[in-house]
């Protein structure tokens, strides 16, 4: 190849130029995205926070106010004793203990079943295998209010509302996006490993619970974070099946913090729904690292 002449490696120096200013001008547009982004998603839990701290005249004041006065953190007290309820223990626990049980009674047996229906379809040899794993995913799409209907009259048959079956039923039911999250992971499993166990003597349910568990730890921690979340946070399941003395956490923040004429407690409600948020918080930064492993490894093959 011939040298290039100097206008020719001026015009090549000014095309290089014009698309690292290009470059910077995209990755400028692209973390300004990011950063409003995150903004809108921030800011809403940040007010929270500082309403939480403001008594309720700085609350209702206008011109608004970011700031409160005088931090308040009474508020987080009184939001946690605000009543008793029996035996002396706060009204509070009481919601949050059933709450953490119907997680529990939902989560458990939520991801078990999801697990063993994802490993059939992932590694059991039948024929029409993938016609019934394209049915059960195509229910990810059918929102829940349209089963709720069915659900309540069918529960009120057989006279299971205002208890905690249904969320028993709905786990052993299984969940169709676990299902898939499952089926992906255990599809991506090493068929040799699968054929030195099945040498080895083991039969397919050992197969399940000894070689391919342990080693889902990373779908299994997302599934439970999962339904942890959306069972903590469920407010209208519990509103529908459940009654007032069978009420969560999320059923009581609606109407439990009112004076004695009857008025709403703003600043005490906005403490204890920051409460509320904080152990969804926490279970999602305990298993984040988690999130993403099972987001990479669980779309490895299919």
């Amino acid at each position: 190849m011939s040298a290039l002449t100097g206008s020719e490696t001026l015009t090549v120096a000014r095309r290089e130029g014009n698309a690292g200013r290009r470059k910077r001008v995209g990755q400028i547009l692209l973390y300004t995205t990011l950063v409003v982004i995150a903004l809108l998603f921030i800011v809403p839990f940040i007010w929270l926070i500082l309403s939480s701290l403001k008594t309720e005249t700085e609350y209702n004041a206008y011109p608004i106010r970011i700031l409160p006065r005088v931090w308040q953190w009474k508020n987080y007290f009184e939001a946690v004793e605000q009543r008793r309820g029996m035996r002396g223990v706060h009204e509070y626990v009481g919601w949050a203990l059933r709450s953490l049980g119907l997680c529990a009674l939902n989560g458990i047996p939520d991801v078990l079943v999801s697990a063993m229906v994802g490993f059939g379809f992932a590694r059991q040899r039948v024929r029409v295998r993938n016609l019934f794993f394209t049915v059960m995913l195509s229910m990810v799409m059918v929102p829940g209010l349209v089963t709720t209907i069915p659900q309540f009259v069918l529960f009120t048959r057989f006279h299971l509302v205002g208890t905690y079956w249904p969320w028993l039923l709905w786990g052993l039911a299984s969940t169709p996006y676990y299902v898939f999250m499952f089926r992906q992971f255990f599809a991506s499993f090493p068929k040799e490993l699968e054929d030195a166990a099945e040498i080895d003597g083991c039969n397919r349910l050992r197969l399940f619970w000894q070689v391919m568990m342990p080693s889902a730890g990373p779908v299994i921690a997302t599934c439970a974070i999962f339904s942890f979340q959306g069972n903590w946070g469920d407010w209208f399941a519990s509103t529908l099946f459940l009654t007032g003395d069978k009420r969560t956490m999320a059923m009581a923040l609606a109407n439990a913090y009112r004076d004695p004429a009857g008025n709403p407690m703003v600043v005490q409600t906005m403490a204890a729904i920051v409460l509320f948020i904080i152990p969804t918080v926490i279970a999602y930064f305990l298993g984040e690292r988690r999130i993403r492993e099972s987001a990479i490894t669980s779309g490895l093959k299919g």
